[in-house]
């Protein structure tokens, strides 16, 4: 018997619930999956051992038996002082790795005494406006003996600075300290918005960062390419993976273009990834961007190291998942993501709060959400067997159809240009914005469940947990610091390197170099980041419609 014929004598006859039987995506799915599904793969062609190319199966030989994924939980509010506090919580509960979350005025690039930051100091995550801060922030927690990843894409390059300077003053050389900073900005133009200068000016930054580190800073992942943001801004999994790894691809191209040799900075490249609730979609999606990656890195930019091809990555559980009904299920449905991203090969991974649909969470929320990664890691045996779905005939499909999917997109993408003119013409946009809607579309018709929103509601619901407030006091506390800082600091020397940093963006020097001398002087990150717009301008997104 085969495939046709089991479905016409047993699976057609048989009475079906009502469903589309779809992926969260939309994509349909076949009843069943057998070796007819599979027909052409080839094993170590298309999957190979754990360690191999093309790394489909892990990029370590060992796995999570070598070692476990960074428990990395995404952490911010307040001053300073406040988040510092809460990093000590959480690395005394068992967090391996930090993660910076910053406010909306460090995110655009703006001190917090600039106007258009009030009412937004602290408030989203940490405000940081100076190496003072960043002092402030680490102290108590020697940077050589931790990896940091630092949310940041506009002003990247001053956040980096800073971290630099106060690894520098706790006696730790650049060479010691590692870490990630996101430093994605074509997904800004793509998805998130938070960008500050105009795309051309932004990537020469980036290379100038990929430079930098590559030479001094060897152990730091300069850029993380980003498509959580992409998927939060209501892409599908296939768009998610496709336009993330075409940035992945620019970026490559764009330091190729700078004269860089790829293997030079191609290893300190890493991804940042949504695990979303279709389980088995988001396992296939990590798989296939191993393979799609380990391909063009070898095959089209000639990478030579096989550092180079390995896709590394970190997860973050989807955010747009949690809903603000029923709170307490968030809790599920972040523990499948988890171990979604866990199946998929995830090198770290932040788990959600429940509560933070409704502001960002207490402490109580962010230790059941570090907890979740803690019994999946410890309890249920899935840490012990490198890639144990490998070789399901619905893994393997799934896991090839969104590889030739992903490279049917990048096929148009090249057709109109690359990736600067589909941010430029809309092509990335108009893809999101469609499938948003779709899907919105099939929620509000209730062929798409939300478990307490759609469906399966509670008429006498309340919401009963505890919140996070931020003080007021906060930005009041921030601006008198701010204040202090520039009343005390040298003047001159301020002057000095702002001036030497617009000196070296009007021409072609690396600006990392200037801009670490602007954090020595105590510069604000609102100076430095003007200073640059002086030369670079702003960028202003035309509208799509």
């Amino acid at each position: 018997m085969n495939k046709r014929e089991w479905r016409e004598l047993h699976y057609d006859p048989a009475p079906l619930r009502e469903s589309d039987f779809t992926t969260i995506s939309g994509e349909e799915l076949e009843p069943l999956y057998t070796p007819e599904d599979v027909e052409g793969l080839e094993y170590e062609r298309d999957l190979n051992y754990p360690g191999c190319y093309p790394y489909t199966r892990g990029i370590h030989p060992t796995m999570y038996r070598g070692r476990l994924w960074t428990m990395r939980q995404f952490s911010g509010f307040g001053t300073a002082e406040d988040t510092n506090q809460r990093y000590k919580f959480l690395l005394e509960r068992g967090q391996t790795g930090l993660s910076v979350a910053f406010d909306m005025p460090t995110i655009m690039g703006r001190d917090s005494d600039d106007p258009l930051a009030e009412g937004e100091v602290g408030r989203c995550g940490v405000a940081i406006d100076s190496l003072q801060d960043m002092e402030i922030l680490f102290r108590g927690i020697p940077l050589k003996d931790i990896t940091t990843s630092m949310t940041i894409n506009g002003p990247a390059a001053v956040l980096l600075a800073f971290y630099l300077c106060v690894g520098e003053k706790q006696g730790a050389s650049f060479r010691e300290l590692g870490g990630t900073i996101q430093n994605d900005i074509l997904k800004e133009y793509i998805a998130q918005k938070s960008w500050i200068f105009p795309p051309r000016p932004s990537m020469r930054i980036i290379t100038d960062i990929l430079a930098f580190c590559s030479a001094e800073v060897p152990r730091w992942n300069t850029i993380s390419i980003s498509g959580y943001h992409i998927r939060e801004a209501g892409s599908t999994a296939v768009q998610e993976l496709a336009f993330t790894l075409a940035d992945g691809f620019a970026y490559v191209e764009a330091g190729i273009a700078a004269g860089l040799d790829v293997d030079s900075f191609a290893p300190r490249l890493s991804f940042f990834f949504n695990s979303h609730l279709d389980f088995f979609e988001e396992i296939a999606k990590f798989r296939a961007a191993r393979r799609i990656w380990a391909r063009h890195m070898k095959e089209k930019y000639g990478a030579k190291d096989p550092r180079s091809w390995m896709l590394r990555f970190h997860t973050q559980t989807a955010g747009c998942s949690l809903t603000a009904q029923q709170p307490e299920n968030n809790i599920v449905r972040t523990a499948f993501e988890a171990l979604a991203a866990v199946l998929g090969g995830t090198q770290s991974l932040h788990t959600n709060s429940l509560d933070e649909t409704w502001a960002l969470p207490t402490e109580k929320a962010v230790q059941i959400a570090l907890r979740t990664q803690q019994i999946i890691a410890y309890e249920t045996g899935v840490a012990n067997v490198v890639d144990p779905l490998g070789g399901s005939y619905f893994l393997e499909a799934l896991t090839e159809r969104m590889e030739r999917e992903a490279e049917e997109y990048f096929r148009r993408i090249e057709e109109q240009g690359g990736v600067l003119a589909c941010i430029e013409n809309g092509f990335f946009q108009r893809e999101i914005a469609d499938a948003a809607y779709r899907y919105q579309m099939e929620v509000e018709r209730g062929k798409k469940i939300v478990v307490g929103v759609n469906r399966f509601r509670d008429p006498e619901e309340a919401l009963d947990i505890e919140i996070l407030k931020i003080d007021p006091q906060v930005e009041k506390k921030q601006k008198e610091r701010l204040t202090r800082l520039r009343a005390e600091r040298s003047a001159s020397e301020v002057e000095r390197a702002l001036e030497a940093l617009k000196e070296g963006a009007r021409g072609d020097a690396n600006l990392m170099p200037l801009i670490i001398d602007c954090a020595r002087a105590y510069c604000t990150e609102g100076e430095i980041i003007s200073a640059l717009k002086e030369v670079f301008g702003e960028y202003r997104e035309k509208p799509i419609f």
